[in-house]
């Protein structure tokens, strides 16, 4: 049995997140099916880093792969990348050490966001496009109170997966590229709808709507408002996961120029 690790990336818009479903469109699944032509058996595991939520995307997923192949890694992203569609590529497969796991290994992931401030004809799918001004230096100022260890339990939905709903956020970043406001969310994993409702927030604080003292109750004491305000999935990418001591070195650009 070889193991192999992938970096994926993919448009999350025509599936229902990352999770093989058995009644619908999913991205493990449709890799799955793959596979399963490739290697002419479903006796193989696919795992990746973490889910992601149904019409979210992903500039590098991470999963690894168990297969009892003899195929060198570059053909077997050759034969993958000739069965998927359009919309999930494998960017790079590697051989790896058989104690490697995707998603245990990991020790931060990063994600972005994208809010449009005007509407646009071609990045609908990749952004959140708020008619409202925004105060960005209020929504900058407010998103360092994420920083550091807390209970996101208002954050997030109920999940039986989640053991604990305690997540170290190691850094925020924001900044602005012509109609585009990008955030980039670092932590040690994230729950689910997390970082959506994160910044769905601190839109609600550009707007004026919500100010950093509500924030700062949502952290410390539970409650159901912030699910009022999740943003939608088109604008949220999972960015990178870092293993051992890798760094994110990427500079913060838009993935689409508005």
């Amino acid at each position: 049995m070889a193991r192999f690790k992938l970096y994926i990336e993919y448009e999350g818009t025509r599936y229902s997140g990352w999770q093989r479903q058995q009644n619908a469109k999913t991205i493990q699944g449709t890799l799955i099916n793959a596979g399963t032509e490739i290697f002419k058996t479903s006796v193989f595991d696919l795992q990746g880093s973490g889910r992601t939520d149904s019409g979210v995307h992903a500039l590098c997923q991470v999963a690894h792969l168990d297969v009892k192949t003899m195929l060198a890694p570059e053909i077997v992203k050759m034969k993958f990348n000739d069965l998927l569609p359009y919309d999930i590529n494998i960017l790079e497969v590697q051989k790896i050490n058989s104690n490697f796991h995707a998603r245990h290994d990991a020790v931060s992931r990063s994600y972005i966001y994208q809010v449009s401030r005007r509407r646009t004809a071609f990045g609908k799918n990749y952004v959140w496009w708020i008619k409202d001004n925004l105060n960005f230096d209020l929504m900058s100022s407010a998103s360092f109170n994420f920083i550091g260890m807390h209970d996101f339990t208002s954050f997030s939905d109920e999940d039986k997966e989640e053991k604990s709903p305690k997540v170290l956020i190691n850094n925020i970043e924001m900044t602005e590229a012509g109609n585009i406001i990008l955030i980039r969310i670092t932590g040690s994993h994230f729950l689910w709808k997390m970082v959506r409702r994160m910044v769905g927030l601190l839109v609600e604080i550009g707007r004026g709507k919500q100010t950093e003292k509500e924030l700062l109750f949502y952290l410390n004491n539970r409650s159901t408002n912030p699910a009022k305000f999740t943003a939608p999935p088109s604008g949220l990418f999972l960015e990178s996961v870092l293993y051992n001591k890798e760094i994110n070195s990427h500079k913060l650009f838009p993935i689409i120029s508005l």
